[in-house]
């Protein structure tokens, strides 16, 4: 270390080669596309066939979906962060990757964005959010750690918007650098609601200095998933839509190259259906059909992704790029700029990840963050209760648990206490839930805040809706499409039949009964749309004409996931209490969880009626 604490690898130029070899391999095999010619390194100049200039290069970092993590630590387990793939998270690791980069390329040529969901996702996050709110004066932990970064720009997520518009302001107060967001708009007037763009101006010694035109965008499903916090406040037009207006308005303020931090994925899809006239996952198409953007800083869809696609309209390459999530990865994109008849032009680009678990975390952003850190560690380790058998949600995919159990019994119960007396309160009541996290357990004997909110990862709300007996077929069908086909009765493993489509874990839900058994068999040797077999209430089959009560989350009774009946089903209950929340206090007022009271086997996966063994 040197006098002044800076840590070694920020200032041995050899400390920084050896560290930044081991990290250079993106992860899936991804490392680099489209890699610049020799002539474009850093402040060499050149002359290229056809060209009027000398080429420099400009070097974007970035980072996106870190989601409130900052040190590679596990909250809901309470050890260090670790997976299959031994990655590391936190925003203090990928702040070691972009110092040591910055002091590689020299930082006045270097630019450092995020692309979103930067608040909601640990309880680091959450404490700041609910426990020791920012909005009553203390300082949220991701802006303390982003400031010691040192970004230019991030673009707001769809997470961002969780915790109400005036959480939101208050983070973004707290912050060295603007929150981009084009296409977050006043309800009634259009206006943006945050800065659309900026333009950083790269100075270069002996010559013309680069205008870095920045432009933000958000998925617009924050107007489903958020309707609660948003509507009547803000609206979420298109991603191309609103490129289409101010990508030409940066070119026109003298962007010389264009940027755009996009939250929203590649593949042009929707989880919503219909429920919009927009796309969900727009960066691809936005890189396609807006003429003038050089690079795109993609997020929303925690993939690894480089590529380049060509713009129909100018038949130039554009650059997309996204670091996985959670602080994993770190995107670097190299533009390589020349003057052309006087004006900077982008003429190459390349793009490559840097894996964060070859670094050690940067002690600058630790030293900012450590005391919230464990004052948050405090609080998740704090007992609330006991349970007489450890439940985990491992097989929750892929087999009934009682992990999925106590979430639908709390969920159900909920709702049925709070709509006594009224004319829906008498319906039978189901609950749906699906299984977010693969590592959450709750042991046997003391149980923790973390072992619960393991259990229920994300900041969802309650509500109750109404549907028919042939709505809730219907909604275990779409269910049941997370499987792969398959003719057998095993072993098979658990990977090989699930997540067909790429459907995300958290788009399978599990429905189950309160006061009697909603059973059900899944055949997944039967084509998508007919795999429901034998749905039961209490023992008798389920009339198509029949009405329940159905404890669901806001996200998917808003559309998130794209399951029938939900956003015109009548609500009837939205007290607008987060489920995390409402597990935590049920477990704190009845002390002891007893898996007996409220689990049993009422679903199964089956081929052509016979059960399915399933390995891990």
């Amino acid at each position: 270390m040197t006098n002044d604490s800076t840590p070694d690898f920020l200032t041995s130029p050899a400390t920084r080669r050896q560290l930044l070899a081991m990290a250079a391999v993106g992860g899936a095999g991804i490392a680099t596309v489209a890699a610049a010619s020799p002539s474009a390194a850093a402040g060499t100049a050149g002359k290229g066939a056809g060209t009027d200039g000398e080429i420099v290069t400009l070097t974007v970092l970035g980072t996106t979906d870190l989601h409130g993590n900052v040190f590679n630590w596990d909250y809901f387990n309470n050890h260090e962060y670790d997976d299959k793939a031994h990655n590391d998270i936190g925003i203090a690791k990928a702040s070691s990757i972009i110092k040591m980069r910055r002091a590689d390329l020299g930082a006045a040529s270097t630019l450092t964005l995020d692309a979103g969901d930067t608040i909601q996702g640990t309880p680091l996050a959450y404490y700041y959010a609910k426990i020791d709110p920012i909005t009553g004066g203390a300082t949220h932990p991701m802006a303390a750690a982003m400031n010691q970064v040192g970004y230019d720009a991030a673009a707001l997520g769809n997470h961002e918007f969780n915790y109400g518009i005036d959480t939101l302001r208050a983070f973004e107060k707290q912050l060295n650098f603007p929150l981009l967001s084009a296409n977050t708009v006043d309800w009634s007037s259009g206006a943006p609601a945050f800065k659309p763009w900026i333009i950083k101006t790269v100075k270069l010694e002996d010559r013309k200095p680069i205008k870095v035109g920045i432009l933000g965008l958000v998925t617009p499903g924050v107007a489903i998933w958020d309707k609660a916090n948003v509507e009547g406040k803000l609206r979420f037009p298109g991603i191309i839509e609103q490129a289409k207006v101010f990508v030409p308005r940066l070119k026109a303020a003298g962007a010389d190259v264009v940027i755009v931090s996009c939250h929203s994925g590649t593949n042009g899809k929707s989880s919503w259906g219909d429920a919009l006239p927009y796309v969900e996952n727009a960066s691809k198409l936005l890189a396609e059909q807006v003429p003038g953007i050089d690079a795109v800083l993609v997020g929303h869809s925690h993939v690894e992704v480089i590529t380049k696609t060509t713009n129909a309209e100018t038949g130039k390459q554009v650059l997309l790029v996204e670091p996985y999530y959670w602080g994993m990865r770190v995107a670097e994109m190299t533009l390589s700029l020349q003057k052309v008849r006087g004006q900077w032009q982008v003429v190459d680009s390349a793009g490559r990840l840097w894996n964060a678990n070859a670094v050690p975390e940067d002690p600058a952003v630790t030293g900012a963050v450590q005391a919230a850190h464990e004052k948050v560690l405090a609080y998740v380790n704090g007992v609330v209760g006991t349970c007489t058998q450890a439940m985990s949600a491992a097989t929750s995919r892929y087999e009934d648990t009682p992990a999925m159990d106590f979430i639908n019994y709390v969920q159900a119960d909920a709702v049925k206490k709070a709509l006594a007396g009224t004319p829906e309160g008498a319906l039978p009541m189901l609950s749906i839930a699906a299984p977010f996290n693969k590592l959450a357990s709750i042991p046997k004997g003391e149980v923790t805040i973390r072992d619960v909110a393991g259990l229920y990862i994300y900041d969802n709300t309650l509500l109750g809706i109404v549907l028919t007996g042939a709505q809730v077929k219907d909604y275990l069908e779409k269910s049941a499409s997370y499987f792969q086909a398959y003719s057998g009765t095993g072993p098979v493993a658990a990977d090989s039949i699930t997540n067909a489509g790429g459907t995300p874990d958290y788009n399978y839900d599990i429905m189950g009964g309160l006061d009697a058994r909603l059973t059900y068999d899944i055949d997944i040797a039967k084509p998508v749309g007919s795999r429901i077999v034998g749905l039961a209430y209490g023992g008798a089959p389920v009339d198509a004409d029949a009405k329940f009560v159905v404890a669901i989350n806001n996200y998917r009774q808003s559309g998130g996931g794209g399951f029938p009946g939900v956003t015109t089903a009548p609500v009837v209950y939205n007290r607008q209490i987060e489920i995390r929340q409402l597990l935590i206090d049920w477990t704190t007022a009845n002390k002891v969880i007893d898996p007996t009271t409220f689990s049993s086997i009422d679903w199964r996966l089956v081929s052509n009626g016979s059960p399915i063994s399933v390995t891990a």
